[in-house]
């Protein structure tokens, strides 16, 4: 049969044959590589130039090349974020050095008269947007992944579903395509996004997680610099505040060995209720363009593949706010009370609680991507919570809460700190913690279980029953 007589049911399965071989058991990246452009023009029925012949071609052998076995590249989202965090080129100066290690060492000697939490072990640098990209990928990918996996699955089903029964076996494996095509772009819209945050984050600590490792201080001097325009504040003054804020962070994790762990779990259990509408991006990959992904792009970037949130995520999103809330408002409260010497510490504070409160265009994108803010909604109740605590059981009770996650204030403690504040004071004085109805009905059931085991007061009734001594009495031992 010539070429020309050939159908386009025909042309298909050659192309499918060509890829993973007759029985459609495995790819073979050398052998797409060798195909003819043209055979795919003759599949589609629709005339391309050879520019977009090629780009074709160069971006499917790259989705099959460089897909992994989950479909999603993380490499990619690495070099895009350097990409944008490196634009300007700019390393850290030797003044900018020196000014911020000066603010640092001063304001940790502040910080270690508000606070009974140790110092760093590790010393707090001045780092570039590239090593913070660096430091902190690890942390987005582990936030990104679910919903990452869910784009690239539901690129795989919409593949599976649109092709003949009788054909799913030569195509069994071309789902590569489809998880590598998403997952890539997935990929590097989150690197656009974390390139981005690069170019507007002061410090470690700024987004609100714990995205450097533990103990770990730094700021950007690059985005320190853009902070303080239109702020009229000295820069000293600013710096000391900044570095203030970051080494209470740092610190805070530091010693609560347990908190970074249980916020970055909070995290992830939200964004693994993640789903994406399986629905619209089926529709879109009907009709996906390898060479012009734009639309699914789009859909990405503004959100418009993440359903409403379930129950269960919105509980989840509730816990993880308020255990931010309650990071930040101590946060807020000990650097305040460190750096009470500042004179225009008031101005200071309030223009960084509105910026950390607004958030900027890249914290925005990360919401549209992931479908999650990250921001502490009850920031200024928690903080004056904090504060109430400070004021009637001081720094060490009120640090010591962090000592473990059975001790840490709740919603309703943010709420109304009086109980907790009544509680501290009792153990303070050495008294025994009020009881309330929870305590009761704890104590309720532990009885009823006891007795449900046939256990209860009467020592006769535990155990065997003791022998019977008969008339002579008890006999000797």
């Amino acid at each position: 049969m010539a070429d020309d007589d050939r159908s386009p049911e025909d042309e298909f399965q050659e192309l499918m044959r060509q890829l993973f071989g007759a029985t459609g058991s495995q790819f073979d990246p050398a052998q797409f590589a060798r195909m003819d452009p043209e055979q795919l023009a003759r599949l589609t029925g629709v005339p391309m130039d050879p520019a977009t012949l090629s780009q074709v071609m160069q971006n499917l052998q790259s989705a099959f090349r460089n897909a992994p076995a989950n479909g999603i590249d993380w490499d990619v989202t690495r070099r895009q974020a350097l990409h944008i965090a490196n634009q300007d080129g700019l390393s850290v100066t030797a003044g900018q050095r020196a000014d911020l290690d000066q603010a640092f060492h001063l304001a940790d000697l502040w910080l270690s008269e508000a606070t009974a939490i140790a110092d760093l072990a590790e010393a707090p640098r001045a780092i570039t947007r590239g090593e913070w990209v660096e430091k902190t990928l690890p942390v987005w990918q582990e936030l990104a992944e679910p919903v990452a996996t869910s784009v690239a699955d539901a690129l795989t089903s919409a593949l599976s579903q649109q092709v003949p029964e009788e054909m799913q076996g030569l195509v069994a494996n071309a789902g590569q395509m489809m998880r590598g095509l998403g997952g890539s772009l997935f990929a590097t819209q989150l690197g656009q996004v974390v390139g981005r945050l690069a170019l507007e984050v002061v410090s470690g600590g700024d987004v609100g997680i714990p995205l450097l490792p533990a103990g770990e201080a730094a700021i950007l001097p690059q985005n320190f610099a853009d902070l303080g325009r239109g702020l009229e504040i000295p820069d000293d003054q600013l710096a000391l505040y900044v570095a203030a804020r970051e080494l209470a962070h740092a610190r805070l994790f530091r010693h609560a060995k347990w908190l970074r762990l249980h916020v970055l779990s909070q995290v992830t259990e939200y964004a693994r209720g993640v789903h994406i509408d399986t629905e619209r991006l089926e529709e879109m990959a009907s009709r996906v363009d390898p060479s012009d992904l734009d639309e699914l792009r789009q859909a990405l970037e503004s959100g418009a593949l993440l359903p409403q949130q379930t129950e269960a995520q919105e509980l989840a999103l509730a816990r993880l706010e308020n255990m931010l809330a309650l990071i930040e408002g101590w946060v807020d409260v000990v650097t305040s009370d460190a750096t009470a010497r500042i004179p225009q510490l008031d101005r200071i504070a309030e223009a960084i609680r509105r910026r950390r409160a607004v958030g900027g265009p890249a914290e925005d994108a990360l919401s549209a991507l992931v479908g999650l803010k990250l921001r502490p909604r009850r920031l200024r109740e928690a903080a004056a919570m904090w504060r109430a605590l400070t004021d009637a059981v001081g720094v060490e009770a009120r640090d010591a809460l962090w000592d473990s996650p059975d001790f840490v204030p709740e919603a309703e403690d943010i709420d109304d700190p009086s109980r907790l504040i009544a509680r501290l004071e009792a153990t303070a004085r050495g008294e025994a913690p009020q009881r309330d109805e929870m305590d009761d009905a704890l104590e309720r059931l532990l009885a009823e279980g006891l007795n449900d085991e046939g256990l209860n007061d009467d020592p006769d009734a535990q155990g065997e029953a003791p022998e019977d001594d008969g008339p002579e009495g008890p006999k000797p031992v």
